[in-house]
């Protein structure tokens, strides 16, 4: 490759770290280092470049551990985002001319996502991170770059796979009841689900176990316990 253009391509990760709570989903995002002249606060995904050598999974763990401090997270890629018009706005050439080396290479970056469940995860911020912080995906600012087009299709495929049954258990407690279950799933799915047919459907998974046991400490009825018995993705 002619050594002018290889100087004028970078490979980034961007990482889309999904949370439940109080019935809300949830995503991981940071305030980026302010360096505006007008102070404006920009809120991005966590995400930085690839080094030389590195391999493409071990950097998403890296980047994320470096930006909010979580570790231990399996990521999964979902797509690669390489339009070349992907840093248009004044606000990110700005941020851009501060912070990179070589603000004006094209960047590719490929994207990951996660579902964990929030109270094992406390973020903190550090490197060019000065906050990192849950937000509501139905209450999400402008974000830098082209996050909200990387975070509106990462949630495409979370409501896909939720569709299909594939995933959302991680996003909840390792005892569940059916209700919370159906609570989650109308809350990524962003519907309203009929209970029978729903319940119908959830017991004929040959991933989800019925225990002999209920909830405990409630004000109401107690709820059977189920508990998913799938096979549950860890990072290497």
């Amino acid at each position: 490759m002619n050594e002018h253009l290889q100087s004028q391509l970078d490979v980034s990760v961007d990482c889309v770290v999904f949370g439940f709570h109080n019935n809300r989903l949830k995503v991981l995002l940071i305030e980026q280092e302010n360096v505006s002249k007008n102070n404006n606060r920009r809120y991005a995904l966590p995400g930085d470049l690839v080094l030389p050598d590195e391999h493409i999974d071990h950097a998403a763990e890296r980047v994320l551990y470096e930006l909010t401090n979580l570790k231990g997270i399996y990521l999964e890629q979902f797509h690669t985002f390489g339009n070349p018009n992907r840093v248009r706005k004044e606000d990110d050439i700005e941020w851009l001319n501060v912070i990179r080396k070589n603000p004006d290479a094209r960047v590719i970056t490929i994207a990951y996502y996660a579902l964990v469940k929030m109270e094992d995860y406390t973020p903190s911020p550090s490197s060019y991170a000065e906050k990192a912080e849950w937000k509501d995906v139905l209450d999400i600012p402008e974000l830098a770059f082209d996050h909200n087009k990387i975070l509106r299709k990462a949630l495409k495929k979370l409501r896909k796979e939720v569709s299909d049954h594939t995933v959302g258990f991680e996003l909840l407690p390792e005892k569940f009841t059916l209700g919370q279950l159906q609570q989650l799933y109308e809350v990524i799915l962003d519907m309203q689900l009929d209970k029978r047919n729903f319940r119908k459907a959830i017991k004929k998974m040959d991933t989800v176990l019925a225990l002999e046991e209920k909830q405990k400490g409630v004000l109401h009825k107690p709820a059977q316990l189920f508990t998913y018995i799938g096979e549950r993705k860890e990072v290497d």
